[in-house]
């Protein structure tokens, strides 16, 4: 078997006979004598004439070709049952992993199933209620079922990451999540996919219980949600990066966690048309991908990056409680909507806050107050909308001006001029005005008043570690409790979590 590369235009598919005689050349045969070709990767790169590569593994003939496969779910009906708290993808994939060894995850989440969060989330754009238990945080598939699906990841260390996206396949996703190089899914199709991971898991013994906010975790272990109280030796929390209610729990029985850090800035939306010209260097035609982007600088050493890009996409809010503003991003799988939208943040470490926040939740608190400042201001002047976003175009930004006006937003609840290099703090706010005009040396036309900044992208992670093992995983306190995902601070997005949950699980 050889690997090679191979580049045609956007738009075109590889002719067979071209895919066969480069297969031959690589191998040294002739055309005849290749037996197969596979697709590996395919990525776009757009430096000059955009091209889509293709790296391609080739077999001789009778060369044997191996197709990777997904180990068989087992039935765990009357099997030892491991509690799995949080049904994100952490949790999910966690429970996929017991199954396969043969053990039978009960599975407790907080908010709703995905169809019934749905009206939840509807009610929160559109007329400001906020179900603080059901929202685009909380509810079954987590923050990433109403996201744009992404599933690129550095996290290559964690473990293969095919087992997480063949098993995606399997549920529901596109094949073609196999070899794009920066692979999605798209907020209309997860809700499916993840319904189809909750039938296999029912349908092989595995449990699900809604509206199961945990209350109290006590050693041994039993575990309460309300009056109802659920028992195994094994506990895998896996909580997403915004559940501060099992922070307490474990600050009230004195187990380990600590203050960690995360990254703080704005929700930046240009529009869609922008980007594809400036990523195609004006030769975007219809049949290419919608274009999307990442940068990072560094200012005064701390990171100011993009985060959470989603080209095609719409801001949502993103609020677990109320008096709070937050904005996330979410894209269909067609990517088609007139926006592009992207967290700009800072990174922020612990000792960045002012030092009236101390301890484990410095972090934590120093997040809320900041949000809880967006609300107020907002508030303050007239917005209509409780989760009304405090917003400024990027130049006004940059230069300390209050936008006259602003342009159009996909942000449904509205936005409101505001003075967001004042709102944010002076530190997170500084180094934000420096970075933004440096992109457009590498992104010409990405600095520009079309642009509209607004606040504020807050939950990129966890600002709260708990801490574990790093050998059993278990929490260095409580053996037998497994921190998972973003949660506990040890991921940062779909497949980075999936693989923490199937690693606590193999651990167990």
């Amino acid at each position: 078997m050889k690997e090679f590369e191979i580049a045609i235009k956007i738009g075109r598919p590889i002719p067979e006979e071209d895919l066969r005689a480069a297969a031959a050349k690589a191998l040294g045969v002739k055309p005849d004598k290749v037996g197969r070709t596979v697709v590996v990767k395919r990525s776009i790169d757009a430096r000059q004439e955009p091209l889509y590569r293709y790296r391609i593994q080739a077999f001789r003939e009778g060369e044997e070709y191996v197709p990777y496969e997904v180990a068989p779910y087992k039935d765990v009906h009357d099997a030892e049952p491991v509690i799995v708290i949080g049904a994100g993808p952490a949790g999910m994939f966690a429970a996929l992993k017991l199954l396969q060894r043969g053990l039978k995850p009960i599975i407790l989440e907080r908010g709703k199933d995905v169809e019934r969060r749905k009206a939840d989330m509807a009610k929160l754009s559109t007329e400001g209620i906020l179900n603080p238990d059901s929202n685009y945080c909380y509810g079954e598939g987590g923050a990433g079922a109403f996201s744009d699906g992404k599933l690129y990841t550095r996290s290559s260390k964690r473990g293969d990451i095919r087992e997480v996206l063949y098993q995606l396949v399997a549920f529901g996703a596109s094949e073609d999540i196999l070899i794009d190089a920066h692979p999605h899914i798209g907020t209309d199709r997860l809700p499916e996919i993840v319904k189809n991971i909750r039938r296999c898991i029912e349908e092989h013994g595995g449990e699900y219980h809604f509206d199961s906010r945990v209350t109290d975790i006590e050693p041994g272990f039993t575990v309460k949600c309300g009056e109802k109280e659920y028992k195994a030796s094994k506990v895998i929390l896996a909580t997403g990066h915004s559940a501060r209610d099992i922070y307490e729990i474990f600050e009230a029985k004195g187990w380990a966690l600590e203050a960690k850090g995360f990254a703080l800035g704005v929700r930046v939306e240009h529009p869609q048309w922008m980007i594809n010209q400036i990523r195609y260097h004006g030769k975007y035609q219809p049949e290419m991908p919608t274009a999307e982007y990442s940068f990072v600088q560094q200012v005064e050493e701390r990171g100011v990056f993009s985060f959470c890009m989603c080209p095609g996409g719409i801001l949502v809010p993103s609020s677990t409680e109320e008096g709070t503003v937050v904005l996330n991003g979410m894209s269909n799988a067609a990517r088609n909507s007139k926006w592009a939208n992207a967290g700009v943040v800072v990174q922020i470490e612990p000792g960045d806050q002012p030092s009236e926040y101390t301890g484990p939740f410095a972090l934590m608190d120093y997040q809320r107050d900041i949000e809880r400042a967006m609300y107020n201001w907002c508030r303050e002047h007239g917005a209509k909308h409780p989760f009304t976003a405090p917003a400024q175009r990027m130049k006004d930004f940059c230069r300390g001006i209050v936008s006259k006006e602003l342009p159009k937003t996909s942000y449904h609840p509205g936005t409101l001029s505001a003075p967001l290099h004042e709102l944010l703090p002076e530190h997170v706010s500084m180094r934000l005005r420096r970075a933004l005009p440096q992109v457009d040396r590498q992104m010409k036309g990405y600095y520009t008043n079309d642009a509209l900044l607004l606040g504020t992208e807050s939950r990129t992670s966890s600002p709260v570690r708990l801490p574990r093992d790093p050998e059993t995983l278990e929490h260095v306190d409580v053996p037998g409790l497994y921190p998972c995902g973003e949660g506990a601070g040890y991921a940062g997005g779909i497949v980075s979590s999936a693989l923490d949950g199937i690693n606590c699980a193999e651990k167990i």
